[in-house]
């Protein structure tokens, strides 16, 4: 059976290597749509997880991932040991930053070495691991043809960018469109076709790096104007005006202008990572991206500079940073998700413990934080608990929460403790 009839009748065998925030809610994606999938996890808990209908990913339902291992469509495969048998292979592995800010990209070598043991003929490869222009073509490629088959004859290749948003309601896999790029017009066609039946939208470019820059793009994209707000509001800091007022009446305009809020630096698994991989990969041909670079630097400061509000909060109360008491809304990167990858709010809290104060945070997405030796737990959101605090400082994009519930649940507490003293600015909103 040729591959158009396989993928449509969904008969073709689809493998997923890496089943995390990308890997499991793109298995499931499939499996839904009646394809088997084959996770293949070699973390032996989260394999486990899976076998038993414990989901870890906030997008992915345990309810949903136990009735579709119970139906046969989403098995694991530890090992690697049914690779000869799958049609398309999808590989979602992470790609982190060393210390140096170079790209490591140990963790797709080593699946694609792998893969190539038992690659079988006709397969589709795809990597969706987000990575530097060029990484398909020339890491992946010689890797995968050390099978002895020949790509774009013997099997196929492609790089298909990522798009999740963990924790967003409105935009999932199947209506997020989906960029393909192919090494060949034929290896395009075929991971067209494959995400056509999951995906509303899949829209092809020219080749593999093309599809590569894309994503990059993406994200340097909202780490630019991240920076510049995150600039405004300094600026706005020194000129006595808030930030969040101009940036709103500057929304208005209904041309020429996208809103960008300020925060309290930058997190999750892309932003702080994705505009390191270009600038990597651009200074390697002499070239220096100096205005990506101006905004990792601005980003990269503002854990400092949020704590250092904190500082002047407190100091115009009279009180010092050591011994005060500072209570953290929102641990995560972003609000309504527990993923705090390189949250700003994880270095404020360190940094003001480091300064002597006792930090306290509220978090109910994250209910442990193990940090610089240091372990803290979300603590219920209450009365006694702002009553207690010196400074209430918002962190996360509001953390998920209501500004203005929170604004007045602080000003009830401390008017009703400090009601001859009218203390003002106990709410730092960072």
């Amino acid at each position: 059976m040729d591959w158009t009839k396989k993928i449509q009748n969904r008969s073709a065998n689809i493998g997923v290597v890496g089943l995390g925030y990308v890997g499991l809610p793109l298995a499931v994606a499939f499996a839904r749509r009646g394809f088997k999938v084959t996770g293949m996890e070699a973390h032996p808990k989260r394999a486990a997880d899976i076998r038993a209908g414990r989901s870890y990913i906030e997008d992915v339902s345990s309810e949903e991932l136990k009735r579709l291992v119970k139906q046969g469509l989403l098995t694991v495969d530890e090992k690697g040991a049914r690779v000869g048998s799958l049609d398309a292979i999808l590989i979602c592995v992470q790609t982190p930053l060393r210390k140096t800010k170079e790209p490591d990209i140990s963790n797709i070598l080593n699946a694609c070495r792998a893969l190539a043991k038992n690659l079988r003929k006709g397969a589709l490869v795809v990597l969706e691991s987000t990575t530097y222009p060029g990484t398909t073509k020339e890491a992946v490629l010689p890797e995968l043809e050390k099978s002895g088959l020949t790509a774009g004859k013997d099997f196929f290749l492609a790089f298909s960018p990522e798009r999740v948003d963990p924790g967003n309601v409105r935009w999932k896999i199947e209506n997020t469109p989906k960029v393909v790029g192919g090494l060949g017009p034929e290896s395009t066609k075929r991971a067209v076709e494959l995400y056509s039946q999951v995906i509303a939208k899949v829209v092809p470019v020219s080749n593999t790096t093309s599809a590569e820059l894309v994503k990059l793009l993406e994200n340097t994209f909202r780490s630019v104007n991240i920076a510049l707000v995150n600039e405004l509001a300094q600026i706005c800091d020194r000129l006595g005006l808030d930030v969040w007022e101009i940036v709103a009446a500057a929304e208005t305009k209904p041309f020429g202008f996208m809103p960008f809020w300020p925060g309290p630096g930058i997190g999750g698994h892309c932003i702080p990572k994705d505009p390191h991989l270009l600038s990597w990969k651009m200074r390697s041909l002499n070239f220096e991206p100096r205005f990506i670079e101006l905004a990792t630097t601005i980003n990269g400061g503002m854990p400092v500079y949020a704590a250092s509000r904190v500082a002047r909060a407190l100091n115009k109360d009279g009180k010092a940073v050591k011994g005060s008491r500072v209570l953290v809304l929102g641990a995560a990167y972003k609000p309504g998700v527990g993923d705090f990858r390189d949250s700003p709010s994880i270095d404020i809290m360190h940094l003001l413990a480091e300064d002597g104060a006792v930090v306290e945070y509220h978090d109910p997405h994250v209910p442990r934080l193990s940090v610089g030796g240091r372990t803290w737990r979300s603590k219920p959101l209450t009365d006694a608990l702002v009553r207690r605090a010196d400074c209430v400082a918002i962190l996360t994009a509001h953390a998920g929460l209501d500004y203005a519930r929170i604004c007045r649940m602080a000003r009830r507490v401390f008017d009703a403790r400090n009601a001859t003293r009218g203390l003002k600015g106990k709410v730092e909103r960072l």
